[in-house]
């Protein structure tokens, strides 16, 4: 009974076998779980003492992916199977790195754009800006940067989501910290309307006979 134990083990311990490559593969699935799981929750807590929370949700995506990547890289050096096939697609590698590059230009492109977003800080989470959209220009708030996407909140109620590469590239217009929306032109024209009236009139002073 213990013998048959012992080599039940000894199975799913080896990654030779289907089992323990199965066994394996459950392992590295759990683990990239859990440590996805940690980095969202020590990046989401840390953005809370920034004074630029920009870069919370874009780097917690980022490295999520690098640990996804890296628990398959993993997991196809642990099993010899995946080892050969993996040598036998190298012989490949150029051409499906070419198409690859062309098929994924875009993506690339955004997720450089990102970062040079954060890099160069053109904006933040919580500016408001103006943007060209298909609906004509919109004003919306800065609320979300992903690794792919900036979502804007538009005072239409709407949601705004622009590619990174747009936004990296495009005019903005973005309004002076602190000031509501609209309150820039009201004053403005509070200001000249007071200079257009010109000062009060004096008050007309002298004895009745």
């Amino acid at each position: 009974m213990g013998r048959n134990y012992a080599a039940l083990l000894a199975d799913a311990l080896d990654p030779t076998t289907l089992v323990g490559a199965l066994v394996y593969a459950l392992l590295f699935a759990i683990l990239a779980l859990i440590l996805t799981r940690v980095v969202h929750f020590v990046v989401r807590r840390g953005t809370r003492y920034l004074s630029d929370p920009t870069a919370g949700s874009f780097l917690a995506q980022f490295l999520q992916v690098v640990i996804v990547v890296s628990a398959l890289i993993l997991y196809a050096h642990v099993v010899p199977a995946l080892r050969s096939v993996g040598s036998a697609l190298l012989t490949g590698a150029s051409v499906g790195a070419v198409v690859l590059g062309l098929a994924a230009q875009s993506t690339l492109g955004n997720l450089i754009a990102g970062f040079a977003i954060l890099l160069y800080h053109p904006f933040r989470l919580g500016d408001d800006v103006e943007i060209n959209t298909p609906k004509g220009v919109m004003r919306g708030t800065i609320a979300q940067l992903t690794l792919g996407y900036t979502t804007l909140d538009a005072s239409t109620e709407e949601q705004i989501i622009v590619p990174n590469s747009v936004m990296a590239s495009a005019v903005l217009i973005r309004s002076a910290p602190g000031v509501p929306h609209g309150d820039e032109g009201s004053s403005s024209a509070r200001s000249a309307g007071s200079a257009a009236s010109g000062p009060p009139p004096a008050a007309a002073t002298g004895d009745r006979t």
